[in-house]
């Protein structure tokens, strides 16, 4: 019986640096065997047993090699694994009768004989043939079929017994050439429409002509074909599934998936953006708008540590907004429940903090708070643009970009979406499915929501819920059966860890503003032809250190009422928009932009704040219908703002507007606080009858 092995003796032919060579003769030496190789000039070489048995410099050759497992054919294990127990006992049976045809004894062994071996017609001093043909007529098979028993014994052992694992498929059956045009064929279509496959067999059949003649490459049948497209669909998916899905697949890498393997809170977030399954209701225009949600979350805790709602789509500010977060969470509500609020600092309870050890009152928080190390996020717009690259770059955070259309790089937060669809959004009045296939019939009269109560929904959601349930992703190499929540999992990464970063600076949030350079005027600075002005200017000339005699100025593109500006002891000062102070409410600059727009065409020489009335009016006679408008006031209508700043002065005094009647200073707002809470033109039942009086 061949074994795996090979014998290496005298005589023995070797391949050796692609040379044919022969042992000629063995050397023992003190440091091991040698072996002395001869090459067909008649050279000689001394080599180590060793290197031959190791080095991939040398292949052994001979005539009958025995099994291995480099060859072609499965090894005994995976062909008696696919057996049965039944089909084992069967086996092991039919290998006794070979013994037994072949030695005269069932063992194989004279040592190991049973009761009365060995029998007659198998004794040992029999010819071969004549045993062969015994155990055939005691079988019932062929004479043929007993030799070829025994040949795949002395092969293989008892597993050459075993029926072959590997089958034939309907490509075997195909020529060649035909099974490799039609891949290719297939693989044509993965950016076009989605083919019939009557139209790719008549194409194939058109390029074998053109390649190799007419009728030279067989065609299979019509039948056959479709059964061989079938098992060429599980090679590149080009009918079954869609269109954009096929595309997908046709995408993936040919190696082995990987990803990154985060060990700490903090050291990766993931970002991305989707439209949300359930409209917003637009509180100008009653109508229904779509809305997108951005959200970030800690790959190594899947704690969703920043979120933000956005009317139609979102902007690069937005995606800041949502990293700022990350450093500053939002505030809870007090109607919240306990469960869904992190202690301060969204530092877990089981952790002891100082409470000089963080500036500012101690505050309890929506999310938990962290420092991104890489934020990791798609080639969208937002995420590519020069903002938050900038802010990136100015917090030392380093940006990871996915490979183009490979959503599992960020498989995490793309599941966190179809968590969010199942277990909120699908209950909320107004939901309208994944897609048109799944929307019912008017679903927007079954309820609404403004963009700010839907918002409201989906961080209670994820405080309370998400945060808290289970998950089975998280879990502890130490502990495999422990599935843990992600307010857990961020416990266990602080124990692990050992610490956590603590952002210090109070005015972190200018670091996540846009920034523009201006030089400073005696009348001010002038952003988008608007003048700014305020005591931490300097008026005596004093130039700027940076190149250019400019000064960097932060913007706040929601709230073009207030700029920032660091004086050259770093100290941050407030400007004001010398017309700010003719609203109780913030003004952005989509809607300053719009204003000019339409007073332009009404009034020849207007200015801002003539501009501004223009706006206020129309949106309050019902004007506003288009999207623009629509947008700008929905963006405006938010409970809490995007960053909070915390200006160093008071707004100059409330100027009045044409038409307007003032009791005195004691009903303007407190413009200092404005950063803290966004005041709305009345309360929210004034307002909303008012709004559906309208409608």
């Amino acid at each position: 019986m061949s074994r795996g092995t090979v014998r290496l003796q005298v005589g023995s032919l070797l391949v050796y640096d692609g040379e044919a060579v022969e042992v000629v003769e063995f050397a023992p030496t003190v440091a091991g065997n040698e072996v002395v190789l001869k090459d067909r000039r008649g050279g000689l070489r001394r080599v180590a047993v060793k290197e031959l048995l190791f080095s991939d410099r040398a292949t052994v050759v001979s005539e009958n090699p025995g099994a291995s497992s480099s060859d072609l054919e499965d090894i005994a294990s995976v062909l008696l694994s696919r057996l049965k127990p039944a089909e084992l006992g069967l086996l092991a049976d039919r290998a006794g009768h070979v013994r037994e045809a072949c030695s005269g004894y069932r063992s194989g062994s004279a040592e190991l004989a049973g009761q009365g071996e060995p029998r007659p017609q198998y004794d040992p001093s029999l010819p071969k043939v004549v045993r062969y043909q015994a155990k055939a007529d005691e079988l019932g098979v062929s004479l043929r079929t007993v030799k070829r028993w025994v040949a795949a014994v002395e092969a293989h052992g008892e597993a050459g017994l075993a029926p072959r694992a590997r089958g034939t498929s309907v490509l075997d059956r195909c020529d060649p050439r035909w099974v490799e045009t039609a891949l290719e064929v297939m693989i044509e279509h993965t950016d076009q429409s989605k083919p019939m496959r009557k139209t790719v067999i008549e194409r194939v059949q058109a390029l074998l002509a053109a390649r190799f003649g007419e009728g030279v490459v067989a065609v299979p049948a019509q039948t056959k074909a479709y059964e061989a497209l079938e098992e060429l669909e599980r090679q590149h998916p080009t009918f079954r599934l869609s269109t954009k899905r096929n595309r997908d697949i046709a995408e993936r890498p040919r190696t082995v998936f990987g990803r990154l393997r985060p060990t700490r809170p903090g050291e990766y977030v993931l970002m991305d953006t989707t439209r949300l399954d359930v409209f917003a209701l637009d509180p100008l225009t009653l109508r229904w708008v779509n809305s997108e949600l951005t959200v970030a979350m800690d790959w190594y805790t899947r704690c969703i540590v920043g979120v933000r709602l956005t009317p139609v789509s979102t902007k690069s500010v937005d995606a800041a907004a949502v990293l700022f977060q990350a450093y500053r969470p939002l505030k809870p509500a007090a109607h919240w429940p306990p469960q869904a609020v992190w202690p301060e600092h969204g530092i877990p309870r089981s952790v002891l903090l100082d409470r000089d050890a963080i500036d500012g009152p101690m505050a309890k928080s929506a999310t938990p708070a962290l420092v991104p190390e890489t934020v990791v996020v798609d080639h969208g717009k937002i995420y590519v643009s020069e903002h938050l690259r900038s802010v990136c770059d100015r917090m030392g955070i380093s940006i990871q970009p996915a490979r183009l259309r490979t959503g599992r790089d960020k498989g995490p937060v793309e599941r966190f979406f179809k968590t969010l669809r199942q277990g909120l959004l699908h209950a909320l009045p107004g939901y309208k499915g994944p897609d048109v296939f799944s929307r019912g019939e008017a679903v927007e009269r079954q309820g609404y929501y403004y963009l700010d109560e839907l918002l409201e929904r989906i961080v209670v959601w994820i405080a309370a819920t998400y945060h808290r349930t289970p998950h089975s992703s998280l879990v502890d190499p130490g502990v495999p059966k422990l599935r843990m929540s992600p307010v857990q999992m961020f416990e266990h990464g602080m124990a692990r860890v050992g610490y956590i970063e603590v952002p210090r600076d109070k005015h972190l949030a200018l670091e996540f503003l846009p920034t523009v350079w201006r030089t400073i005027q005696p009348y001010g600075v002038e952003i988008g032809k608007r003048r700014y002005n305020g005591s931490g200017l300097y008026h005596d000339g004093r130039p700027s250190p940076y190149l250019g005699g400019r000064w960097p100025i932060q913007v706040n593109p929601d709230d073009i009422d207030h700029v920032y500006f660091r004086d050259l002891d770093g100290e941050p000062h407030e400007l004001v928009w010398e017309h700010a102070a003719a609203r109780d409410f913030p003004l952005s600059e989509d809607a300053l932009e719009f204003a000019r727009s339409l007073a332009a065409q009404k009034h020849p020489y207007p200015d801002d704040r003539l501009a501004v009335v223009e706006l206020l009016e129309r949106w309050q006679i019902g004007f506003g219908t288009t999207l623009a408008e629509r947008r700008i006031a929905l963006r405006a209508m938010r409970e809490q703002p995007a960053f909070n700043l915390q200006p160093h002065q008071p707004a100059p005094h409330r100027a009045e507007l044409p038409g307007e009647e003032f009791e005195g200073d004691d009903d303007v707002a407190d413009t200092e606080d404005f950063a803290d809470e966004e005041p709305v033109p009345g309360d929210d039942e004034e307002f909303y009858a008012e709004a559906l009086e309208d409608l």
